[in-house]
């Protein structure tokens, strides 16, 4: 028996990740100002978007994905600072809560995403 369109689209939603990076930085010198740009500007090239000041998230088609992305990003940590790096499941980011001010805002839509057979 083939699962249903409803289950299958559930299934992906506990499948595909969300990735967080979350830092707080030093920038009293200018050197630490160098490191936490190269730092911030290394998250955006592996795809990751500000979500707020600090917050950078990114998408994630399977778990193995997301661990891959987290290699990169502990590649490439700063020696000072910290760090934190967090999962979470597509199911579970679309339950985000997001506002401006007090204006309610649905959460990041998912990048579009080719499947091939």
């Amino acid at each position: 028996m083939a699962p249903s369109e409803s289950s299958r689209a559930s299934l992906c939603a506990y499948r595909i990740m969300w990735l967080f990076a979350m830092f707080d930085l030093p920038v009293g010198s200018k050197a630490q100002r160098k490191r936490y740009a190269q730092f911030r500007k290394g998250l955006l090239q592996l795809g990751f978007t500000k979500l707020q000041f600090s917050v950078y998230a990114r998408h994630c088609p399977t778990e193995d994905s997301m661990r891959t992305h987290s290699r990169h990003v502990r590649a490439m940590l700063p020696s000072e600072g910290e760090v934190r790096l967090l999962g979470v499941t597509d199911r579970q980011f679309g339950k985000m809560e997001a506002y401006f001010g007090e204006k309610r805002v649905p959460p990041e839509v998912p990048p579009a995403q080719l499947m091939l057979f």
